[in-house]
């Protein structure tokens, strides 16, 4: 069976332990997914399987797109994921469900696309501390000095500059499943998950 399934992020709330604790949580929409497609060893050279998640009209596919899922017997998906597999392999066309992957206390790993944030600057995107914020200063949020002068007459790659900030594939290890909603097919899971609302995130077992 498959480690992992497609979904959405649905939002954020927070349930209390049985010790009155309040712990922050995120609710996922996972699954149904549909097989689109079984890799094999004497073929591709290891094992695993595609997911298909989302309904989407025919025309929004393009024709490669369309085609391989028809020939699947898969009705039109928009979004196509690979994932490993633990032992037998589930057949082209079956539908894999919440339960059939994770159960309640199971740990994940949870990767989406983080929030975009735009152009920023060194104290939003790296944290620098910035300079004096008295009125006589004129230095308040500059990155400050680059390197040195004559030797290395250069700037070293990967120093810390302004730039576009977030909108990065992103993941989240350790995360636990503190319940299941099979009938509606939620997931709500401890921590925060990267993306906005309604994002894409795929969930695996650790």
């Amino acid at each position: 069976m498959t480690r992992g399934l497609i979904g959405r992020k649905i939002g954020m709330s927070h349930v209390y332990s049985e010790n009155g604790d309040v712990i922050p949580v995120t609710v996922l929409e996972v699954g149904p997914c549909s097989v689109s497609q079984v890799k094999k060893p004497e073929v591709d050279g290891y094992l695993s399987i595609q997911l298909a998640y989302g309904d989407v009209k025919e025309s929004k596919l393009s024709k490669p797109e369309r085609l391989h899922l028809q020939k699947n017997g898969i009705p039109p998906k928009r979004y196509l994921k690979e994932f490993k597999v633990e032992g037998d392999a589930p057949s082209v066309g079956a539908t894999i469900n919440i339960l059939d992957v994770f159960k309640e206390l199971d740990t994940v790993k949870i990767t989406g696309i983080s929030k975009g944030k735009g152009y920023q600057g060194v104290v939003k995107k790296f944290g620098h501390h910035g300079g004096p914020g008295a009125h006589g200063s004129r230095f308040h949020k500059h990155p400050g000095s680059s390197g040195a002068g004559t030797t290395p007459a250069r700037i070293f790659k990967g120093t810390k500059y302004p730039g576009r900030m977030g909108g990065e594939q992103k993941t989240v290890k350790n995360l636990k499943i503190l319940k299941i909603v099979q009938d509606q097919n939620l997931l709500i899971v401890s921590g925060s998950v990267p993306g906005n609302n309604k994002s894409l995130i795929t969930i695996e077992k650790i």
